[in-house]
């Protein structure tokens, strides 16, 4: 697509991790809040997304108070339950518009990547039009991660619409429908990793643990 930019300001954008997930490959447990020696990696994804978003908030399903020691608004999915991404990129379009009104996009991370850039929202608002309607998303080794990306508050309606018409859960069926840009990152230096390495098995932590003692 071709289109005017101008530089979005992290000022106006929203943070939301998705921690609504069910973690069935780790054996049903909350795999966010599991210790790896003192930290979790909802602890490390927290510490990265404030260095870069005014306020971020939770998209979780279930008990909110396991998250009381962050100390973070919890919202859960506005449509369905453990309704896959899309419903919590819904929730956190739903907490901006309706209460943070100087807010144009939200950013979104997962809560089961702790080594995603710190220069993530920097640098998807750097292609971001400040008046369209234009998704940005992260990639990596040519490999899109479609949970990465910045959304505009406009598509609020559309994206509602959308999933309670029944249609794909999918993020990427829903982008499709509009235009998008995408960024692309590097191996992390420090760590040696795919910035966006998420730990879905058990066998995953332990790899998580040994890029901790390189962070």
């Amino acid at each position: 697509m071709k289109t005017e930019r101008g530089v979005l300001s992290a000022d106006r954008v929203l943070g939301c991790i998705l921690a609504g997930g069910q973690s069935r490959r780790m054996g049903g447990g909350e795999k966010s809040l599991m210790d790896l020696g003192g930290k979790t990696m909802l602890d490390m994804v927290v510490e990265r997304f404030k260095q870069q978003v005014p306020e971020v908030i939770l998209n979780a399903n279930g008990d909110p108070d396991r998250f009381s020691p962050f100390n973070l608004p919890v919202v859960a999915d506005p449509v369905g339950e453990f309704a896959g991404p899309l419903a919590g990129i819904l929730a956190g379009l739903t907490y901006a518009r309706d209460k943070r009104p100087d807010v144009t996009h939200v950013a979104s991370v997962a809560g089961d990547t702790p080594f995603f850039p710190f220069t993530l929202v920097k640098q998807l608002c750097s292609v971001t039009p400040l008046r369209e309607p234009v998704i940005a998303l992260a990639s990596s080794s040519d490999r899109l991660h479609p949970v990465f990306g910045l959304w505009p508050v406009a598509l609020y309606e559309d994206l509602h619409d959308w999933l309670t018409s029944g249609q794909s859960g999918k993020v990427l069926a829903f982008v499709d429908r509009h235009d998008s840009v995408e960024v692309s990152f590097s191996t992390d230096p420090v760590t040696g990793m795919d910035p966006f390495f998420n730990a879905n098995r058990p066998e995953d932590l332990a790899k998580v643990q040994e890029a901790m003692s390189h962070s």
